[in-house]
C-alpha cells in the first residue's frame, strides 16, 4: 500500500490525466454541430430515465451513510433523490436541449471607416472544473450546461454522494456514447481523496479554464483561497427579503412563507426577514405568525420579540448566518433606507427582495443595492437559473467579473473577435 506520498503522487497523475482527457475532448466540442449535443442531451434524458432504479438504489447507500454520520435534515434533503426528482433531472437535460446554442452567436458586429468588418462571436471557455457537495443532480446539471456551451467538464461530487453521482455520470456517458461525442466530454473524479480537489485548483497543468464551486461556505472559501485558476463562486446565500410600510399584508405573509420554507436548504432560502419599523403593527406580527405556523423558528431584536414574545432573542451573529434550516432571524428598519443600509452590512450580495405597492420605493431598492440578483413583489427561491429560464444553472456567481447571478449556458461561454477584411494595412 502506498505511503502518504507515494498515495498523493498517485491522485496527482490520476487528475493530470483527467485534464489531457478532458482539454482533448474540448477540442471536439467546440466545433461539434448544435444538433450533436442536442442528440445527446436527449439520450442523456432517457439514459436517466431507464437507470432510475440503479439511481435510487445508490442514492439509497449514500443516504444510510448521511443518516449514520447523522447529518443535518438540511443536508439529507439536498442528497435525497426520489422519482420525481429523477424525473426532473431528466426533464432538465431535455430543457437545456431546447436552448438557443450560445455558441457562434455573433453578439455584436460593426464596420470601420477603413471597411474592416468586426464581430464579436461567442466561444466555449474550454475545460471547466465543478467542485460540489451533496446535490447529485449537479452531476446532471453541470454536465448539461457544460456540453450545451461546448465545453469538456471533470465534475467532482462530495464523498457523500459518491455513489449517486455515480449512477447518474453512468447515464450521461451512455448519452454521449450514443451521440458520436467523446466520453471524455464529461468526467467524474473516480476518488473521494481531497488531494484531488486541491490538483483541480491548480489548475491540472494548465488545462482546466475555470473552475465552479458550488456547496459549503468552507469549501467555496477554499476554494477562492487556493485557486490558480479563474473561479465563478458565491461564498453563501445571505438572502434578505424585506417588507415595505406600502406592502400588501396577505401578499407579504405569502411571499415569507415561501421564500423561507419552500425549501430551506437551498441558496436562494431567505435567511432575514426586514419589516418596515411604520408598519410593525400592522405587518410584523401577522407575517411572524404566517412563518411560525409553517413551522420556521423566529429570532429577533428587542423591538421584535416585544411585538412577538414567541421569538427567540437574535444575536449579532444571527444575522450574519446562512441557517439553511427553518430558522430565520427579523429586526425593524426604518424605511427602505434602513432596509439597504442593513443590508450591505450583512448581505453576501446572492438575493434580495422587497415587498411593496409603491414603485418608486422599489426602485429606490434595485438600484440602490448591489447584489446579484434583486427581487420586487416575489419570493427569493426564484433565484434559480431554471427559474430565470435558462434551463438550469451550474451555480450563483455572486462576483462581479465575466459571470454574475445564474450561470446558464450563456454564462459558460467567452468571446473573440472576428475582423474581415479587403485587404486593409495600417498605416
Amino acid at each position: 500500500m502506498p505511503d502518504g506520498n507515494g498515495a498523493a503522487l498517485i491522485v496527482e497523475a490520476l487528475m493530470a490525466e483527467l485534464g489531457r482527457r478532458a482539454k482533448a475532448a474540448a477540442r471536439v466540442l467546440a466545433t461539434a454541430p448544435t444538433q450533436t449535443k442536442d442528440a445527446a442531451l436527449s439520450a442523456m434524458a432517457k439514459a436517466v430515465e431507464a437507470a432510475k432504479a440503479d439511481i435510487l438504489a445508490a442514492n439509497a447507500q449514500d443516504l444510510a451513510r448521511a443518516h449514520e454520520a447523522g447529518m443535518a435534515a438540511a443536508f439529507v434533503d439536498r442528497l435525497t433523490l426520489t422519482e420525481d426528482r429523477i424525473a426532473a433531472i431528466a426533464q432538465a437535460l431535455r430543457d437545456v436541449a431546447d436552448l438557443a446554442d450560445p455558441v457562434g452567436a455573433v453578439t455584436e458586429r460593426w464596420t470601420r471607416p477603413n471597411g474592416l468588418e468586426i464581430s464579436r462571436v461567442r466561444t466555449p471557455l474550454g475545460v471547466i472544473g465543478v467542485i460540489y457537495e451533496s446535490r447529485p443532480n449537479v452531476t446532471a446539471d453541470a454536465g448539461a450546461l457544460c456540453l450545451k456551451a461546448g465545453n469538456a467538464v471533470i465534475l467532482r461530487g462530495g464523498s457523500d454522494s459518491l455513489a449517486s453521482s455515480r449512477a447518474i455520470h453512468a447515464a450521461l456517458q451512455a448519452g454521449l456514447r450514443e451521440a458520436g461525442l467523446p466520453e471524455d466530454a464529461i468526467q467524474l473524479v473516480p476518488t473521494p481523496d481531497r488531494a484531488a480537489v486541491g490538483e483541480m485548483l491548480k489548475g491540472l497543468g494548465g488545462t482546466v479554464d475555470v473552475i465552479v464551486p458550488r456547496g459549503g461556505k468552507s469549501l467555496v472559501a477554499r476554494v477562492q483561497t487556493e485557486a490558480r485558476v479563474p473561479v465563478f463562486a458565491h461564498l453563501e446565500g445571505l438572502c434578505h427579503l424585506y417588507i415595505d410600510r406600502a406592502a400588501d399584508l396577505e401578499m407579504a405573509k405569502d411571499i415569507a412563507v415561501n421564500a423561507k420554507m419552500r425549501r430551506t436548504g437551498i441558496c436562494g432560502s431567505a435567511e432575514t426577514l426586514l419589516v418596515d419599523r411604520a408598519d410593525a403593527g400592522t405587518h410584523l406580527v401577522p407575517v411572524l405568525e404566517a412563518l411560525a405556523a409553517a413551522g420556521c423558528e423566529i429570532r429577533g431584536t428587542g423591538e421584535v420579540r416585544a411585538l412577538f414574545p414567541a421569538a427567540l432573542p437574535a444575536s449579532e451573529e444571527d444575522f450574519s448566518t446562512e441557517y439553511l434550516d427553518a430558522i430565520i432571524s427579523v429586526a425593524l428598519v426604518d424605511g427602505v433606507e434602513g432596509a439597504i443600509a442593513h443590508i450591505e452590512r450583512f448581505s453576501s450580495a446572492h438575493t434580495e427582495a422587497i415587498v411593496t405597492d409603491d414603485a418608486a420605493t422599489a426602485e429606490r431598492f434595485l438600484s440602490g443595492i448591489d447584489s446579484a440578483i434583486l427581487l420586487h413583489n416575489a419570493s427569493t427561491q426564484f433565484a434559480d437559473g431554471g427559474e430565470f429560464g435558462f434551463g438550469g444553472e451550474i451555480g450563483i456567481a455572486t462576483g462581479k467579473m465575466h459571470a454574475r447571478g445564474p450561470v446558464g449556458v450563456e454564462q459558460l461561454t467567452s468571446f473573440n473577435y472576428r475582423v474581415r477584411g479587403t485587404g486593409q494595412t495600417r498605416p
